[in-house]
């Protein structure tokens, strides 16, 4: 497990925060950038029907912070030469790295023939990849998922194809497109690209545990691997992986800790959006976060209907320093399930709206 490199750009250690739209954009960076252990950031996926159309939401979802280095912008559409101008401007504000999505199984971005609908017209796919290749110098790296059906896997000819167009990064996200984000992901498939070309290929897919990740790290033999939801159920994963890599026991972040990273992750927020989107996003990060952590049902109810910013902090500091002190909070269970995101369709309505519109559909 050794850093690799995508062209002249050392991804070390070899583990990339996974693009999230709703959730990677520039605070949620930085949290996890602040915990260490981070190869490469990647941007939520931006569309480049607003991208081009000088959507001022669309722009700003292309930010970041010298810090963040190596960094990729994600984009998607299905238009070839909208897609290689989306990626001259990714160049332009300085991306270390173009990613195409190829793998967002959202309906509406499907039916505009972006995210995974490209699975089901590689000859599209092969034109925007080329045309894409041709309009920029950074490398061109390619997300996709393995397939847009069970009946219909593919993802060894899309590997195969995209690394002839010049595609220097292949991750795969082992899930079909009709799975959404249910069900195992698939790592024998994951494997087999990795052994189908010569360029990296990392793996995306359920790795929420260390355990798991090194298990689907070793058995595949991928050079990488992205984590998602994992980071929002856990911060301090990359810096966990990073440690065992290193030959060290993994960091424990202790009560306290995590209160800080809350309060912290809310303070980002406050400083980049107007409080009724910082708290909007402040309850979808608890509502990973607080797995795992005694009372955390009954925290979240009470996050979800705070209704200011002094609500939020009260009674973040209530129920860290009731667990700090050793006492119960709420029915003082934890939770065997996580509380579900799905992460792609968190692309909100009215960016999707915009893509419509600007594309006359």
């Amino acid at each position: 497990m050794k850093p690799f490199k995508i062209r002249n750009i050392e991804i070390n250690p070899p583990l990339i925060l996974s693009p999230m739209a709703g959730v990677t954009d520039y605070t949620f960076r930085r949290l996890i950038k602040n915990r260490g252990g981070v190869g490469l950031v990647v941007s939520e996926f931006i569309s480049v029907e607003g991208l081009t159309r000088h959507n001022p939401k669309s722009k700003r979802q292309m930010r970041f912070d010298e810090s963040e280095r190596p960094f990729a912008v994600q984009i998607f559409g299905g238009q070839p030469e909208r897609m290689a101008m989306g990626a001259e401007m990714a160049e332009e504000v300085g991306a270390d790295i173009l990613d195409v999505n190829c793998g967002c199984p959202a309906p509406k971005v499907v039916k505009h023939g972006g995210g995974s609908g490209l699975l089901r017209d590689l000859p599209r796919l092969e034109i925007i990849l080329k045309e894409i290749k041709k309009s920029i110098s950074i490398p061109l790296t390619l997300k996709m998922r393995i397939g847009f059906s069970d009946s219909t896997i593919n993802a060894i000819e899309t590997a195969k194809m995209a690394e002839q167009c010049g595609v220097e990064h292949i991750q795969v996200h082992g899930r079909t497109k009709e799975q959404g984000y249910k069900g195992l992901a698939n790592w024998e498939v994951i494997k087999a690209v990795k052994e189908a070309v010569s360029v990296p290929v990392s793996g995306n897919g359920d790795i929420t545990s260390l355990e798991y990740g090194f298990k689907k790290w070793q058995e595949s033999g991928v050079d990488g691997v992205l984590i998602g939801r994992g980071a929002m159920q856990n911060p301090w994963i990359f810096r966990q992986f990073q440690d065992v890599i290193e030959g060290r026991e993994p960091y424990q972040p202790d009560i306290e800790e995590k209160k800080a990273v809350l309060l912290e992750f809310f303070g980002y927020l406050q400083e980049e959006m107007p409080e009724i989107v910082a708290l909007g996003k402040m309850k979808q990060l608890a509502g990973q976060f607080t797995k795992g952590l005694v009372g955390g049902a009954q925290f979240r109810q009470t996050l979800y209907h705070s209704h200011s910013a002094q609500e939020i902090l009260d009674n973040i500091g209530i129920y860290f320093n009731t667990l700090a002190t050793g006492n119960r909070y709420g029915d003082g269970l934890i939770e065997a399930e996580t509380p579900a995101i799905e992460s792609c369709d968190a692309f909100s309505v009215e960016d999707l709206n915009t893509c419509e519109v600007a594309s006359g559909i």
